[in-house]
Order: structure tokens, then C-alpha cells, then sequence
């Protein structure tokens, strides 16, 4: 059975989504606040985070840059701010996927298994994707070696990594990379894309502001540089 760590301060919020969850079939833990969200996601290890931007005191934009530092749980962000940018940075500093308040409970509850199936998916693979000296992807494990380094990803990181390895050189349009990391079921904005992108791009490029790697295809989308050539 699957952990969920659900945050939020409203405890109503956080009753509907247990329930929603639980009858899911997963195990629920709960937190009305970052201090004991973090409390708990270290000592009791969940599988998912669902987690409120808006908390009082530490919010959830600082509780997901504190998880970031040493754990790679997947989040999902709730959130009542309609605004672009806070999604923009949330995405940045590393959360999986967003969904904003008023939610239906059954959407949560499918995005929560799409990222877990996502992450699931990644691991029982048998593939290792090599792409020139330098890079290398260990599916089963989820690990990424760049130039010899060990890079720690999120789940979402992992996958559009891995999505654009597999075939370096060919253009994926945004359109086309948001089905990889999120699924057709899902509507999504494409700049979540970008935001994904330049995540991936701090944590495995030398100068992330000129790639080597991960390469933009103007207008287009990105693409991974095919370092065999």
C-alpha cells in the first residue's frame, strides 16, 4: 500500500482528500503545517506528497525547496492562486505536477496515481540509455550519471530525461513532452514544460545557461544533443 502525505491547513480539505485517498486504497499521513510536513516526510518516508502553497508560517514553496535538499518524493502542489508564476516556481524548485483549488477530489486522486505510475514505471524498466561517454540512464534505479556524476532527479525530472535520451536529436514539441511526463488525461499548460527544463538543466548541465545537453529547438520544443556524432 502506497503512503500519501497530504498538507494543508484546512482541515476540511484535508478530510476530503483522505477519504478520497483511503478509499482509493492508500495509506494517508496529515499535516497542517511545514514544520510537521517535513517532520514527517523524513521520518516517515511517504511514497507522495500532496502539499498546499498556501500554508501559514513555512509555506509550501519553502517546504518543497527543504524536501528538494535530500529527498525526491514526488509533490503535487495545491493551490488557490490562479497565477502562472507561483505554478512556474513551484514546478521549478521541483514539484511533479500542480492542481488548483476548487479541485475535484477524483482528479487529485488520478493525478496522485499517474505520478506514482509514472515513478513505478521508471523503475521496473530493464533499460540503461546511454547516449555518448557521458551520459547514462539506469532505469530500473532511476539514476542518472552525468561525466561521471551521480544527479539526483525527481520522478518527473527522470522521465523527461529520459523521454528525450532515448532519441537524441529528434525535436519533441511541448505538446508531445507534456504526454510523457504527465499523460494525455491531463490538461496542463505548456510552459510547465519549460519550467521542468530549466530544473533539469541546473542539476545536469555544466553551464546550464549554455547546454550541452538538453538543447532548445527555437519555437519548437527541445531536444537531446546526440553526442555520438
Amino acid at each position: 500500500m502506497k503512503t500519501v502525505l497530504v498538507v494543508d491547513y484546512e482541515p476540511q480539505i484535508v478530510q476530503l482528500v483522505r477519504d478520497y485517498l483511503e478509499h482509493g486504497g492508500f495509506a494517508v499521513l496529515a499535516a497542517a503545517d511545514g514544520a510537521t510536513a517535513l517532520e514527517l516526510a523524513r521520518t516517515r518516508s511517504p511514497d507522495l506528497v500532496v502539499l498546499d502553497l498556501g500554508l501559514p508560517g513555512l509555506d509550501g514553496l519553502d517546504v518543497t525547496r527543504s524536501l528538494r535538499r535530500d529527498l525526491t518524493v514526488p509533490i503535487i502542489m495545491l493551490t488557490a492562486r490562479d497565477d502562472e508564476s507561483d505554478k512556474l516556481v513551484g514546478l521549478e524548485l521541483g514539484a511533479d505536477d500542480y492542481v488548483v483549488k476548487p479541485f475535484s477530489p477524483k482528479e487529485l486522486v488520478a493525478r496522485v496515481r499517474a505520478v506514482l505510475r509514472r515513478a513505478e514505471g521508471l523503475r521496473s524498466g530493464s533499460d540503461v540509455i546511454r547516449v555518448g561517454p557521458e551520459v547514462e540512464l539506469d532505469l530500473a534505479r532511476m539514476i542518472a550519471t552525468i561525466a561521471g556524476r551521480r544527479v539526483e532527479l525527481t520522478p518527473t525530472e527522470f522521465q523527461l530525461l529520459a523521454t528525450l535520451a532515448r532519441q537524441p536529436g529528434r525535436v519533441f514539441t511541448r505538446a508531445q513532452l507534456l504526454d510523457a511526463v504527465h499523460g494525455v488525461a491531463f490538461e496542463s499548460y505548456e510552459r510547465a514544460i519549460d519550467a521542468h527544463v530549466k530544473n533539469l538543466r541546473r542539476k545536469i548541465e555544466p553551464e546550464p545557461r549554455a547546454p550541452r545537453f538538453v538543447l532548445t529547438a527555437f519555437g519548437v520544443g527541445y531536444r537531446f544533443a546526440d553526442l555520438d556524432r
